[in-house]
């Protein structure tokens, strides 16, 4: 019987990256008008530079090969935060801007107190992402899964602060995040496969009541519905979603997984999700155009925000204030990290191409 040998995962990867290196596409650097940095946050159950694991499986490019030093290569400048896997996007949210700015997490006198945890989190003094980040020194946003509701509540307490933090704190004592009048520090936000209007993979009931500070809660769609409405979207901030789909539709209208793109561990919630209609206890109607999913975020709410304008992406008319809807991204929901298993070695590419044309706006 021949020896099996295991090999070190980072020799699997490199062995990989090696034998399927990703496109070589170049960016058109003379075209460019801002090169502004690049962060990018994880969804769900996901982890960033700021994590030990990340080291040995990035989450930015899995077994492809690590994303974000592919595209630092190529002159973009590029970060991948490090927020809590399972909170609500407000906390995550909170969790970003200390790491953007090297601060102190600060959840705010107001919400802390009412969610019953501490006010303050991780000390991040001397490890800022971004250094001098201001309206002149602008950041880009990329949000995958959850970290889109994540980047969008960011984008909008930068906006508009949060009045009910600004009543219930000295002036003395409040983070500049709840205070607003710092919408133009954000050049672009990007969601990547997003449940922007929550999804259905965990059916329309309500299973989180007791515990309304979390990511599945805030996921359920009633609730992400509320969260749209308190969301800001800049006229002169870039928006950007690439929906994803991995599904087929079939002769009686529902939609299964198509196995060939579709990761194991998928396959199932994209039947049920794919067959699942009716009527969520808020009054939302989850009709057929909703069965098309990645296996996770169904694609239509993957597109925009039900309460933001939005259209279909035009290259010759890019738009701020607006969601640009790309064109749908043919692989499952964690194909825009690069794939588990099902690898997408081009997804280096389709970074890369989105990447440039925001540097051209």
């Amino acid at each position: 019987m021949a020896k099996i040998v295991s090999l070190p995962l980072a020799i699997i990867m490199s062995i990989f990256s090696f034998l399927f290196p990703g496109d070589k596409v170049a960016p058109e650097k003379e075209q460019w008008n801002t090169n502004y940095p690049y962060v990018f946050v994880h969804g769900l159950s996901g982890w960033g530079e700021y994590d030990t694991q990340y080291k040995f499986m990035p989450y930015w490019g899995m077994f492809g090969g690590e994303l974000l030093g592919k595209l630092e290569k190529k002159g973009f400048e590029c970060h991948g935060a490090s927020v809590s896997p399972s909170a609500s996007a407000w906390d995550r949210a909170c969790e970003l801007y200390a790491q953007l700015t090297g601060t102190v997490v600060d959840y705010g006198k107001n919400h802390s107190e009412y969610c019953g945890h501490d006010r303050y989190g991780k000390d991040f003094t001397g490890k800022a992402l971004i250094e001098n980040w201001d309206s002149e020194n602008k950041i880009n946003l990329l949000g995958h899964s959850f970290g889109g509701a994540t980047i969008r509540t960011l984008a909008t307490l930068m906006a508009k602060g949060d009045e009910a933090e600004m009543n219930a704190t000295d002036s003395d004592d409040i983070s500049p995040l709840f205070t607003g009048g710092k919408a133009d520090w954000i050049y672009s936000l990007t969601s990547l496969a997003a449940p922007h209007n929550g999804t259905s993979a965990y059916g329309f009931e309500n299973t989180m009541a007791d515990n309304t500070d979390t990511a599945a809660y805030d996921m359920f769609i009633d609730h992400a519905l509320e969260l749209n409405a308190r969301m800001v979207t800049d006229e002169n901030t870039y928006y950007f979603s690439i929906p994803c789909s991995s599904t087929v539709k079939n002769d009686d209208g529902t939609h299964t997984a198509d196995k060939s793109r579709t990761e194991s561990l998928f396959q199932s919630s994209a039947d049920e999700m794919g067959a699942l209609t009716g009527t969520t206890p808020g009054g939302f109607v989850v009709d057929e155009s909703w069965l098309e999913n990645d296996g996770l975020v169904n694609t239509i709410s993957a597109k925009a925000p039900s309460s933001a304008p939005s259209k279909e992406f035009d290259k010759d008319d890019i738009t701020s204030g607006v969601w640009n809807i790309m064109p749908v991204y043919y692989g499952d929901h964690m194909s825009l990290q690069g794939g588990l298993f099902k690898v997408n070695i081009d997804v280096e590419r389709l970074y890369t191409e989105h990447l440039d044309m925001i540097n051209k706006l």
